[in-house]
């Protein structure tokens, strides 16, 4: 193998060899010329200072290809000419995965894709890292050799730090075609779609949470100086985390105090801390290590499929912003830019936010948020819902095309997001907005009216919940009772597993703060898309048809034990509800069940209190339980629809994935048919069945599962006054007949004829 640049005989590359191409690249960019003249100096730099025979500059363009903006080494005619489509090739490659390619012979690599206009047919060992810049990929950097090897870690480390480097410089000195990956309009309007994760409309202007932090100053000669400005800025983080901690409303417990204890965990990580003091020892500042770490980490995280450990990056990406700003303005203390006066209509745009910078807002001011990366179970999602802020995630590239006080309109209900508006969008929206509070202020007035039909039947509408502070909406949505706790929210805002005492607190707040109404507690539903940090989990193909649910329980009884025994303490003396999810077959209930009721054997034995009653149930959610209903029902005292996941397996379609989420109706006759079996067989074995997925929160769907046979429909606090308002103009018996004939008419949805059939009964839907 051939002697890695800088290299002596005794070790690996010295630390000045870096310090040398980043001063290089300083030099350069501050010469006059163009942009170009400027870009062949780099490249030849780089391929003198690192032994290569090759080194090239790919930028990407709008439209995700690469263009060769200079090269030293290949052919000087194929710059501006040679160009790779997304994805194409290994330098292709590099920028779609966002890491680094290392092939000690590229041409025997089946994804290499030969240019003959390049003459690189000559190089066969490859080395290419991306040209990264706050995570975005703005292009690839590269190096060949003739002779075949594989490139040390020494050789990648020093190529991703000069990449870094690189791509400030690009960026701040204007070259041009290095913006073109960020590009976009700023003088006419948009609109973004994107996920919605707290529903309502809000209307606004912009305000940038946290504007980007320029590091300007990226080399340093002293790398102990550096050490020690980044050892006390450190301290200065932790001290801002546990000031946070303890102050104010955000002493108190509930989720706020689990997320920022998590903050405090990752403050304290040393993994952290040591790759930040590696990236000083090669030759950056702090300011410039914390930029590269945090590059790299967002860049390689975001590409989990796992949503929390996304999350999870974004909250070590808010503490390296503190970081950054400590660095950068002393005695900032990290300060949040909800320290700045907002307008009285602040929509805030972020790239990401950890969910204590959400609470340092002025809620009176704060309108809507709009975060370009997130999911509807991320921690500032559970926030924003809880403070009852209009939120949309998942918008794609806002930041680069909206300025400072341009007008936002955020629509929580489709998610979308309208950027400088025109006049006719503004005055839609403002009539939208209007009819909205009308019907607020119908739905409250309806607060202490029972769901009653029109010939009698009472509809038994509940809330769905998964943290303390969720109940404030029990009493201000109208809901007779909470159908669906979701437990496992409270283990994955936790920055570790909270013990049993714990667990029988939050279950017993819940419990108390609930009073009279029911409250129907679901075990743990982890597995899947919900993975909690401290629990190891291997790599599944498909996750959400692998260990998940009482799948999960009945394998690790010590988790599924300490959970129930932390339920009946919190119950003692009172009704206990609890269901398990993910049941497949019987037997797995007839397991379940049998764990509950030692712990209730062992409760009493040692004088413990217990529930004046369990009532013990299941979700049907897995298609097998529709063809064992008989068998099933009798083992359990009620059984709840979780509508979200059935349909997911009733059509194979994954809810996640949006090529084929939208594909098929939810009122399809086959999926009511399927619904309809499970209301039939509840009646006549004496078995109450209720739903608690999404569609019983949407009128016209409620009104289709009111004609299937539920009674106790389970939703989203602020589906209830729409749905109440529905059924009390509903005729459940002519309903049931007009669902029942519209089923056996078959199709592809019954929506249409329902709908239909909604007018003509002068139902609001």
């Amino acid at each position: 193998m051939a002697k890695a640049p800088f290299q002596d005989d005794h070790g690996p590359p010295t630390e000045p060899g870096l310090r040398i191409i980043l001063r290089r690249l300083r030099e350069i960019i501050e010469e006059p010329g163009d942009g170009q003249s400027r870009l062949d100096k780099i490249v030849r730099q780089i391929a003198g200072l690192m032994v290569a025979e090759v080194c090239s500059i790919y930028l990407k363009r709008q439209d995700g290809s690469l263009e060769l903006f200079a090269t030293e080494g290949l052919n000087s005619s194929a710059v501006h000419r040679t160009f790779m489509k997304r994805g194409e090739g290994l330098v292709g490659r590099c920028a779609e995965m966002a890491v680094p390619i290392n092939e000690p012979d590229a041409q025997s690599h089946p994804a290499f894709s030969y240019r003959p206009e390049t003459g690189e047919e000559i190089y066969h060992s490859f080395l290419s890292v991306p040209i990264l810049r706050s995570g975005d990929v703005l292009g690839v950097l590269t190096v060949q050799n003739k002779t075949p090897r594989e490139y040390s870690d020494e050789d990648v480390e020093i190529l991703q730090t000069t990449a870094m480097v690189l791509a400030e410089q690009l960026v701040s000195a204007n070259i041009p075609g290095a913006n073109m990956a960020i590009e976009f309009s700023r003088r006419v309007g948009h609109v973004v779609k994107g996920q919605a994760i707290s529903d309502g409309i809000a209307l606004g202007h912009a305000v940038l949470h946290q504007p980007r932090v320029v590091v300007t100053h990226l080399t340093s000669d002293d790398p102990v100086a550096e050490a020690l400005r980044l050892e006390t800025a450190i301290e200065e983080l932790k001290a801002t985390v546990d000031e946070m901690l303890g102050s104010g409303d955000l002493a108190r417990e509930g989720e706020h105090k689990d997320v920022l204890e998590a903050y405090r965990m990752f403050a304290n990580d040393r993994g952290w801390q040591r790759r930040l003091k590696e990236a000083i020892q090669s030759g950056l500042t702090a300011e410039a290590a914390v930029e590269r770490v945090q590059n790299e980490t967002r860049a390689r995280m975001l590409r989990q499929r796992d949503p929390y450990w996304r999350d999870r990056v974004r909250d070590l990406e808010d503490l390296s912003d503190r970081l950054l700003r400590i660095l950068t303005t002393p005695n900032a203390g990290g300060g949040s830019a909800g320290d700045k006066q907002l307008p009285h209509d602040a929509i805030v745009i972020a790239r990401n936010m950890g969910a204590a910078d959400l609470l340092d807002y002025d809620r009176t001011r704060l309108r809507g948020l709009v975060i370009e990366e997130g999911g509807g179970q991320s921690h500032v999602a559970i926030v924003a819902r809880a403070l009852g802020v209009v939120a949309v995630t998942d918008v794609r590239r806002l930041i680069e095309r909206i300025d400072v006080g341009d007008p936002v309109i955020v629509d929580g209900n489709t998610g979308e997001v309208f950027v400088r508006p025109t006049s006719d969008v503004i005055q839609a929206y403002s009539d939208k907005v209007r009819f909205r509070a009308r019907q607020q202020r119908q739905y409250r007035s309806l607060l202490g009216r029972p769901a009653v039909t029109k010939d009698g039947a009472q509809i038994s509408l509940q809330m769905n919940a998964g943290l303390p502070d969720d109940l404030v909406h029990l009493e201000q949505s109208g809901a007779e009772g909470i159908g669906l706790f979701r437990t496992e929210l409270q283990f994955m805002v936790a920055a570790t597993f909270p013990r049993g005492d714990r667990q029988a607190q939050v279950y017993r707040a819940v419990i108390e703060g609930a009073g009279t109404k029911p409250v129907t507690f679901r075990t743990l539903d982890i597995g899947g898309d919900k993975v909690l940090p401290y629990m190891r989990q291997d790599p599944e193909d498909n996750p959400a048809l692998g260990w998940r649910g009482i799948r999960m329980g009945l394998d690790r009884t010590a988790l599924l034990r300490t959970q129930l025994r932390s339920m009946l303490r919190a119950a003692e003396g009172t009704e206990l509800r609890v269901m398990i999810p993910m049941v497949s077959e019987p037997g797995e209930i007839v397991a379940a069940r049998a764990i509950l009721d030692r712990e209730i054997d062992i409760l009493r034995k040692r004088g413990g209190g217990v529930p004046t009653r369990v009532q013990f149930g299941i979700m049907i959610e897995v298609p097998s339980l529709l063809f064992d209903l008989d068998s099933v029902l009798p083992l359990v005292d009620f059984a709840s629809v979780g509508s979200n996941d059935l349909m997911q397996y009733f059509f194979a379609s994954d809810r996640g994935n949006p090529k084929v989420s939208g594909r098929f109706d939810v009122l399809a006759p086959s999926f009511l048919r399927a619904l309809k079996g499970v209301t039939e067989a509840g009646k006549r074995l004496g078995v109450p069945v209720a739903l608690c997925g999404e569609i019983g929160g949407r009128p016209l769907e409620a009104m289709a599962l009111i004609g299937a046979g539920f009674r106790t429909l389970s939703m989203a606090p602020a589906s209830i006054g729409p749905v109440k308002s529905m059924v009390l103009g509903l005729h459940a018996a002519r309903t049931e007949s007009a669902v029942s004939e519209l089923i056996a008419k078959g199709g592809r949805s019954i929506r249409d004829g329902l709908a239909a059939f909604a007018a003509s009964e002068g139902i609001e839907i």
